[in-house]
């Protein structure tokens, strides 16, 4: 659970706590007038009054996350800054500037802060964006693509797709349909993981599961969602003309697409399509909205990770037309037994290098599991970095996550594993997939299978951890026997990794691509 607390509470900060008092995970208000502190807790609010700069104060919350300091003050939010920065280091410190603050102390605070809200500042940038600005006019031209469409449009997430996938493909079917183009939300491959399923179920989300030879014919244009390529992380052909896409990863290729909405400075997809709501003048009914607000909470892992304003607005937005009830059931399902045995496992096999922890679940049934298992393993006291792989169907599957860390897990990932399959994420979430036979070879047994996989796995996980790679090679040796290949990492200091394969099935030199947004063991 993400806890957050609010410190200081002057007009804004009391507004702010009676919205959120309901909202899972507020902890407590911390405010030194007992006015306020009364009022806010005839609201139901968990409020304290003290002095929200004295370090006994701060100490008795406990382990917090994300810390909101609130006065209309500017001097006392510089003091709360402080504070909460010196006792909540690791903490995510958003700030309100407060009222009249002048320039240079909006600068010392922004120097404390994660993140600073100036009023005055971000008033006007409403108004500019609302009837004005660069992105009305991007707003405008979304919808006379989507006008222009003849047919029905395929918004088409990435493949076995994630919270924010899927509701960032209703909403944009929503708003085609609300411009007069049908629109149906599509995916390949699977919805497996237990808060994925509870998501659809719950929500009734109307999602169409389409199937690599379908004809694709019937559609009269295609959006993407989440992800920025055809035929990359999903099924679609390669070639295949795009409409729109919408996404907040950063591509590693060439985009096309009539429209294109690539904003990487935010959390999430579902944060743009919000956006757009805004600006198109749709009403947000509770389906879209829950939808949205979850996809929001699950890419900024609950607003703590790669989180920006706009994510904040959006959520700000989304929460008055938000079905509190269902999205709490959607946060809390029910967990298979599958799941529990593969976080057994991956519990019973963790390998621990320094605080980098790597560990094998074996042959797994559900590859959801693994990030479930990386997540929960990620709290573990002392490690910043989890890697938790098993293997089904011919393919070993990763998932990898950090936290506190410097460490880019998406490139250190790329650089360990796109030469024997492929890989991708973001810097704290990241996730690959090998073939076995191709990177490995065939095995007399299972066990020799299992500890080639581990043996591989491990080590170049461990090694891309201690020194990313600037460039990877690849280069195949003979030994006089069937086949067997080494890789080199080349370093910038000059230096060399070797790391003996067992045998290939393939000669292939291809190196497999992957879409900058997560692999299917990440969702």
């Amino acid at each position: 659970m993400v806890s957050r607390v609010v410190l200081g509470c002057g007009a804004v900060g009391q507004r702010l706590a009676e919205k959120l008092s309901d909202w899972y995970g507020i902890q407590r208000v911390v405010c030194e007038r007992q006015s306020r502190v009364e009022a806010l807790r005839e609201e139901g609010v968990d409020a304290l009054n003290a002095d929200p700069t004295d370090p006994d104060v701060l100490v008795d919350l406990g382990d917090v996350d994300v810390v909101v300091v609130a006065s209309d003050e500017p001097a006392q939010n510089r003091a709360i800054a402080r504070a909460a920065r010196t006792r909540f280091a690791d903490a995510l410190l958003v700030a309100y500037a407060g009222v009249g603050a002048t320039p240079a102390e909006d600068a010392e605070l922004a120097g404390i802060a994660d993140r600073l809200i100036d009023p005055e500042t971000a008033f006007a940038a409403v108004v500019v964006d609302r009837v004005a600005g660069e992105r009305a006019e991007d707003s405008l031209e979304l919808r006379r693509v989507l006008e222009d469409i003849d047919g029905t449009l395929a918004v088409v997430m990435h493949d076995n797709p994630d919270p924010d996938a899927i509701a960032s493909a209703v909403a944009l079917a929503r708003l085609s349909k609300a411009v007069g183009t049908p629109a149906e939300a599509c995916y390949f491959g699977e919805i497996s993981h237990q808060q994925n399923r509870a998501m659809v179920n719950l929500l009734d989300l109307d999602l169409r599961n389409l199937e690599r030879d379908d004809e694709l014919g019937e559609f009269g244009g295609f959006a993407l969602v989440d992800h920025s390529r055809p035929g990359v992380n999903d099924q679609l052909p390669e070639e295949l003309h795009v409409d729109i896409v919408v996404d907040h990863h950063p591509p590693r290729g060439p985009i096309q697409g009539t429209y294109q909405d690539l904003r990487y400075d935010v959390g999430s997809t579902s944060t743009l399509l919000t956006d757009h709501f805004h600006r198109f003048g749709v009403s947000l009914d509770s389906t879209v909205a829950t939808a949205l607000l979850y996809g929001i909470q699950i890419d900024t892992q609950e607003f703590s990770r790669e989180v920006s304003t706009l994510d904040f607005e959006a959520a700000a937005t989304l929460l008055p037309h938000v079905d509190e009830v269902v999205l709490e059931r959607i946060e809390a399902p029910s967990i298979s037994g599958d799941t529990l045995d593969t976080m057994a496992r991956a519990i019973e096999n963790r390998q621990v290098r320094g605080s980098v922890l790597v560990t094998g679940a074996g042959r797994i049934n559900d590859r959801d599991a693994l990030p479930q298992a990386a997540d929960k393993l990620l709290t573990m006291d002392g490690i910043t970095t989890t890697l938790v792989y098993g293997f089904m169907e011919g393919m070993v599957y990763i998932s990898a996550r950090a936290q506190g860390t410097d460490l880019d897990l998406g490139e250190t990932l790329r650089s360990a594993f796109d030469q024997i399959g492929s890989a991708g994420g973001h810097a704290d979430m990241a996730g690959a997939q090998i073939p076995i036979t191709d990177a490995f070879g065939e095995f007399e047994s299972d066990d020799d299978r299992d500890e080639a996989i581990q043996e591989v796995i491990e080590e170049r996980f461990f090694e891309a951890t201690e020194q990313l790679p600037a460039s990877v090679r690849r280069t195949r040796y003979k030994d006089g026997s069937d086949r067997s290949g080494k890789l080199e990492f080349t370093f910038d200091g000059g230096s060399e990794l070797p790391l003996l394969l067992p045998s290939s099935g393939s000669d292939s030199d291809e190196d497999p691509t992957l879409d900058d947004g997560l692999t299917v063991a990440d969702e």
